[in-house]
C-alpha cells in the first residue's frame, strides 16, 4: 500500500500577523509547528504501513521552512517526503491548494490511499482533503475515527456525524481525513530523529507539476480574503461566586449575561 499523508505548518501563535497589502499570514518572522491534526493522519499511515506494509509519503506546500515540518515526520515512521514550494503557488486558496496537491499526488504515482488530517488550525476550513478527493475523483470519507478493515482494494472505515457513525466502505484508491480520536500520534525516536536529519527532501515547483499558471496562486483561486481582523479579546477576570447554591446560580447567570453584552458591544 502506497499512502501519502498531506501535512501542513501552521502558526504556532495566535499572535499571527496579517499582511494588510495581501491579507495574508506574514509566515516569515513567526514560528511554525506541524498542523496538530495532521500528527492523527501521520499515525494513522504509520499504524496501516506496520499491518499491512507499503510506504508512506509526506506531501507538504509551502515556504521552505516548511521542511521542519516534513522531518517531523519522518521523525517517527514516513518514509520519504516532498514539499512543494513555488513564489507562484503563493495565494492559493483552498482550492487551488487542493489543486496543487492532487497533481503532486498524481505526479507520486500509484498511490493507495491520501490521509489528511481533518482540517489546518490557522484556518479551519476543512476543504484541502476533500478538494484533493474531488479533483483526482476519488472516493472520499471525512471526519474518520476508525480504519476497520483493510481488504485488497477496498477500505472499511467509521466516520463520524452528528448524529453517531457511519461505516463506510471506499474503493482503493481514496481520500479520508482524520479526527484527534483515531489514535495517539507517537513520539519521534532516536532512530527516527537521525533518519530525518540525514533525510533528503525534494522540492517540487510549478514546473514540476502539470497544472497551469491558471489553476494555481491567485489566478487559480475562486475565493479572496477582503478583509481580516484579530478576533475580540476574552475578558481574563476571574469572578469568585459565593454563598448558596440558589445565590451562585443567579451571580453565575447574571455574569453571563454581563459577558455577552461586552461581547456584542465589541464587535
Amino acid at each position: 500500500m502506497k499512502i501519502v499523508v498531506c501535512v501542513n505548518q501552521v502558526p504556532a501563535t495566535n499572535d499571527a500577523k496579517i499582511d494588510p497589502e495581501t491579507k495574508r499570514i506574514i509566515r516569515e518572522k513567526t514560528k511554525a509547528i506541524l498542523n496538530p491534526f495532521d500528527t492523527y493522519a501521520i499515525e494513522e499511515a504509520v499504524q496501516l504501513k506496520k499491518k499491512f506494509g507499503g510506504e508512506i509519503i509526506a506531501l507538504s506546500m509551502g515556504p521552505e521552512k516548511a521542511e521542519h515540518c516534513l522531518r517531523e515526520a519522518i521523525s517517527v515512521g514516513v518514509d520519504r517526503a516532498i514539499l512543494l514550494s513555488d513564489p507562484a503557488f503563493g495565494g492559493s486558496d483552498t482550492w487551488a491548494t487542493s489543486n496543487i496537491l492532487a497533481h503532486a499526488i498524481l505526479k507520486i504515482g500509484k498511490v493507495d490511499l491520501v490521509i489528511c488530517g481533518k482540517q489546518a488550525i490557522d484556518g479551519d476550513t476543512a476543504q484541502v482533503g476533500p478538494g484533493i478527493a474531488s479533483h483526482l475523483h476519488w472516493q472520499q470519507a471525512t471526519q474518520v475515527v476508525c480504519v476497520n478493515e483493510f481488504i485488497t482494494g477496498r477500505l472499511i472505515v467509521d466516520r463520524m456525524h452528528e448524529n453517531g457513525l457511519d461505516r463506510c466502505a471506499l474503493d482503493l484508491p481514496a481520500v479520508i481525513t482524520v479526527v484527534k480520536g483515531i489514535n495517539i500520534p507517537r513520539v519521534p525516536t532516536l532512530k527516527g530523529c537521525l533518519a530525518s536529519k540525514k533525510a533528503d527532501i525534494p522540492i517540487w515547483k510549478h514546473a514540476d507539476l502539470t497544472i497551469s499558471f491558471d489553476e494555481i496562486g491567485l489566478n487559480g483561486s475562486p475565493t479572496r480574503v477582503v478583509k481580516t481582523e484579530p478576533p475580540v479579546p476574552r475578558p481574563s477576570l476571574t469572578v469568585k461566586i459565593a454563598g448558596t447554591p440558589e445565590d451562585c446560580i443567579k451571580q453565575l447567570k447574571a455574569e453571563l449575561i454581563r459577558r455577552k453584552q461586552f461581547a456584542l458591544k465589541s464587535r
